[in-house]
């Protein structure tokens, strides 16, 4: 295995048979998970919640009771993906979480309502972060960044035209007609899921000999620079985590243990919680914070909710890009989350000037949404290797609480006295503090190699040459 000279053609992201294959599955995939969980916002505006008679409160509790199933299903379903098979653990998720979504449009009481949406966040719970932890198996480290953001894509992607036409059935029929079509896709996409996902490179008779060759090369060299086995705790913050080679399932849990005592995971779990208090805050209740400041019906409403996610989209395919081109993480976060409270903040103050708002609130989404790709990049690297799931898990884990607290206390505010401006000043005040968080974690310190290399893209080439990884210095 040789590097490639700085002359010689480094192969493109999507000209990987693993990338044009891998990556529209992984989009779909989130897509609709992101569907299920988010069109409840368009639900509660359009009618659900006056027909029901919910409150405020218990409108908000439902909501966010999702993110109770979320938390606890995240860890033990990423194990059984890193033990067992992530393919099944996807494949039948999706299929449950379609029937469920479909539930919701059946149910007429808020208690039925709260333990569907309880289930519908544990059979979603382990996607994201076996997700997550199956592209590792797949794509390099200078790879990462791309392929978790075409991921995450599927959220704004989703909310960007789930506002549309979430508003315009609704506006054409009703909520419970809503919520019925869009459950039927999950539970057809998770039975394809079981024939197109594959646990592992060797697995996929689709894949050419030269390009696996060449990606088992690449990764086994990058388990190697990652240094000596993980000690029993990190020595200080500023350290990654590493670990030498795949752990066999006896072996699991001792690793789970190490990522529990693993600082950098730890500030970046806590970091995560803040970031989705402010964002999911944004996402549940941007539909009724737009219809109340436009005046206009459901339908008008779900289009301009949509505006912010197009802009979101484009800003996480440029960010991603650039960090992984760079081989830098923590400067493709904390910046845009800084940005973002303070757009929030500024949409507010912009008060009855209602296109001035509604800008902010697009420069406000497009800065929270821009740093997921380079984000989860960096908790993979900090992880140890062959538990990235479990480091994912735990990051996901208090970000789902994270998003609990944040569509429950954001909606609760809402129909309190503080009204828009104590909803805005949370998730500013929370978008805000995530940022500084993310300044006290390290990115991992380059090897010599990826120091020297002139141009680190880390990308595989199909024909067999391993180009320079990419790299970065300590921050």
């Amino acid at each position: 295995m040789t590097k490639m000279s700085p002359s010689r053609p480094v192969a493109g992201f999507w000209s990987s048979r693993r990338a044009r294959h891998l990556m529209p599955i992984a989009f779909v995939t989130y897509s609709l998970a992101y569907l299920d969980k988010s069109n409840y916002a368009i639900a509660s505006t359009g009618g659900m919640a006056k027909e029901l008679g919910l409150s405020a409160g218990l409108d908000s509790l439902i909501a966010a009771s999702f993110f109770l199933g979320y938390f606890l299903f995240q860890i033990p379903g990423t194990i059984y993906a890193e033990q067992r098979s992530a393919r099944r653990l996807v494949a039948w998720c999706t299929v449950t979480w379609g029937l469920l979504a479909v539930l919701q449009g059946l149910l007429s009481s808020p208690g039925q309502l709260i333990a569907v949406r309880f289930a519908l966040g544990m059979v979603e719970g382990a996607v994201l972060p076996s997700m997550v932890m199956l592209l590792g198996r797949w794509f390099t480290k200078g790879e990462r960044g791309r392929a978790n953001t075409l991921l995450i894509l599927g959220n704004p992607v989703t909310v960007m035209w789930l506002s549309a036409v979430s508003g315009w059935l609704i506006s054409v029929s009703d909520w419970r007609l809503m919520f019925v079509l869009e459950g039927v896709p999950s539970i057809v996409w998770g039975l394809l899921c079981w024939w197109l996902i594959k646990d592992r490179p060797a697995d996929a008779r689709w894949l050419g000999d030269a390009e696996r060759a060449a990606l088992e090369a690449a990764l086994t060299a990058e388990r190697h620079a990652a240094g000596a086995p993980l000690p029993a705790a990190p020595r200080s913050v500023d350290e990654p985590c590493s670990a030498d080679g795949l752990p066999s399932a006896d072996e699991t849990a001792r690793e789970y243990r190490k990522v529990l005592r693993c600082r950098p995971i730890l500030l970046l779990a806590a970091q995560y919680f803040f970031w989705s208090f402010g964002m999911y805050g944004f996402i549940f209740w941007l539909p009724a914070i737009i219809k109340e400041g436009s005046g206009d019906g459901i339908g008008a409403t779900g289009l301009l909710s949509a505006v912010p996610y197009a802009f979101a989209a484009v800003a996480m395919l440029l960010n991603s890009r650039l960090s992984d081109r760079s081989g830098r993480r923590r400067i493709a976060v904390w910046p845009w989350l800084a940005a973002g409270a303070l757009a929030l903040l500024g949409s507010y103050a912009a008060g009855s000037h209602f296109p001035l708002a509604l800008a902010l609130l697009v420069v406000a989404g497009l800065c929270m949404y821009a740093p997921y790709g380079p984000y989860f990049a960096l908790v993979s690297e900090l992880a140890p290797a062959g538990v990235a799931g479990a480091a994912v898990a735990l990051v996901n884990s208090l970000g789902a609480l994270g998003s609990f607290a944040g569509t429950y206390l954001v909606g609760w505010v809402r129909g309190t006295e503080l009204g828009n401006a104590g909803a805005f000043g949370f998730m500013a005040a929370c978008t805000l503090l995530s940022s500084a968080l993310m300044l006290t974690v390290r990115e991992p310190r380059a090897t010599a190699s990826e120091a020297a290399a002139p141009h680190p893209t880390g990308t595989v080439n199909p024909a067999g040459a391993e180009p320079a990884p990419a790299g970065g210095r300590a921050k």
